[in-house]
């Protein structure tokens, strides 16, 4: 137990970098849509759930997710006691340079090394739940991808594969919207971060 509590963070990043080379693999990529498939897909097919609706429950479930794994991976309190005494750390050395303060700046300077190993623990300790995440959020995408790759044999724009956005009209879920990105990932990213803002909030972890 104690073995995975200290290594499982690097296995979950082992498990997370496995699974995006796995998209190469055309049958491991369609056997996990196909099993996500299993548990998502009566929303559009069973209950007639518009596909951009999907998307957006999708973002929310990952906006979720990704908010509580932070909360309960990374010290708020902590991280937010390190950025406090760095803001004030630099306030005092800056001073001290303005005044030359020879004393006060030697005296700083000695406590330098060890504010920024602190500060580099704190960043260090973001990047955890960065492997979970993405464990859970690759296989959503293989399924969205499975489906839109179906989508594309249809030619009518229907509510399962079109999306209205400001300044485009309606436009196909895998259609360009903003010059690389396809609106899909588009109406992903923003319903996730709205989401994301609202339940950070409410969980008091700050914004992202």
């Amino acid at each position: 137990m104690k073995a995975l509590k200290k290594y499982g963070t690097y296995i979950a990043f082992i498990l997370a970098f496995g699974l995006m080379l796995s998209y190469a693999v055309e049958g491991v990529r369609n056997g996990i849509a196909g099993t996500i498939d299993l548990f998502i897909g009566p929303l559009s097919d069973t209950l007639g759930v518009p596909f951009f609706a999907v998307i957006l429950f999708l973002s929310a479930l990952t906006g979720l997710y990704a908010s509580l794994i932070q909360k309960y991976t990374i010290d708020y309190e902590k991280m937010q006691e390190v950025q406090a005494r760095m803001k004030d750390f630099q306030v005092k050395f800056r001073e001290a340079q303005l005044s030359d303060d020879e004393k006060a700046i030697k005296k700083l300077e000695a406590k330098r090394d060890a504010m920024l190993q602190e500060q580099l623990a704190m960043s260090q300790q973001q990047f955890k739940p960065m492997a979970y995440i993405i464990l859970l959020t690759v296989p959503i995408f293989f399924w969205l991808l499975y489906r839109l790759h179906e989508m594309e044999m249809s030619t009518a724009l229907t509510m399962d594969t079109a999306i209205v956005f400001p300044f485009k009209g309606i436009i196909a879920l895998n259609e360009l919207a903003v010059w690389i990105i396809p609106a899909w990932i588009l109406w992903y990213m923003i319903c996730s971060l709205t989401v994301s803002q609202v339940i950070r909030k409410a969980l008091n972890i700050g914004g992202i």
